[in-house]
């Protein structure tokens, strides 16, 4: 059995591309199944180029495109799920602001529902994110907004976000998105040589000349900034445990 919901094919050219959508497509008829080209799509990345990707039929071009639960976007960030997940998060917490908000409730246990139903919709995936500052900001700003929410505190009593964290015993979601940055650091750090991701990370080099302006921030470049803010370094990873303890981002007690 062959399930594709989530098959991806990655090419370097649009004819590249469209020769490797054909051969598939013809691979699978010859065990009976077919490929539904109306919901196969197909994304460029970077600079956008006239023409489409012809299998019988033109394929649609996204934009943006959601996959394993985020989204990709052409221009290469991580701002559209960034986006995506700040949304959900808000859903979630809708969901359950008939406990959230209930007066009677401790905190602890309004802390427990946030930290365990609606946190971990933001942080996934999030662990690939190579984020810049404005969405760091946007992820702050949701996390305080709904934490005032939960107890009834209002930017009006100029009570420090800090506060009502530390109240909470929330840490900021900022830091627990670095926690899983790292962590997948140290994970593919302590695999062999030639496994893939190790080798994408550690040995591959962008072929072509830069675009004009500031570098677009990579996903590297946030992790040495990380280990920059927390004195750490690469050889530090290779012990699991250790690693696991001094990149976490812990909740106040």
């Amino acid at each position: 059995m062959l399930y594709a919901d989530d098959v991806v094919l990655t090419a370097e050219s649009r004819e590249e591309l469209e020769e490797k959508v054909i051969t598939w497509k013809n691979r699978l008829e010859l065990y009976s199944l077919k490929l539904k080209l109306r919901k196969t799509e197909y994304m460029e990345f970077g600079s956008q180029t006239p023409g489409t990707i012809s299998v019988q039929e033109p394929l649609t071009k996204a934009l943006t495109f959601k996959y394993l639960g985020s989204y990709l976007s052409y221009e290469g960030g991580v701002t559209t799920d960034v986006s995506a997940k700040i949304q959900t998060a808000w859903q979630k917490w809708k969901t359950l602001t008939g406990v959230l908000c209930d007066k009677k409730l401790p905190r602890k246990l309004k802390s427990k529902v946030y930290r365990t139903a609606i946190r971990p919709a933001v942080l996934y995936g999030s662990e690939c994110w190579g984020i810049t500052k404005k969405d760091e900001q946007r992820l702050s700003v949701m996390e305080t907004t709904m934490l005032r929410r939960t107890i009834g505190i209002s930017k009006l009593e100029h009570i420090p976000n800090e506060r009502i964290r530390l109240s909470m015993g929330v840490a900021p979601t900022v830091d627990k998105v670095r926690e899983k940055r790292l962590r997948r650091f140290g994970h593919v750090l302590r695999r062999e040589d030639n496994h893939p991701p190790k080798r994408l990370l550690l040995h591959t080099e962008i072929e072509g000349k830069s675009p004009r302006g500031r570098p677009k921030l990579r996903w590297t470049d946030k992790v040495h900034t990380d280990l920059r803010q927390l004195c750490l370094t690469p050889d530090q990873a290779h012990d699991r445990c250790t690693w696991e303890n001094i990149t976490r981002a812990a909740d106040p007690a």
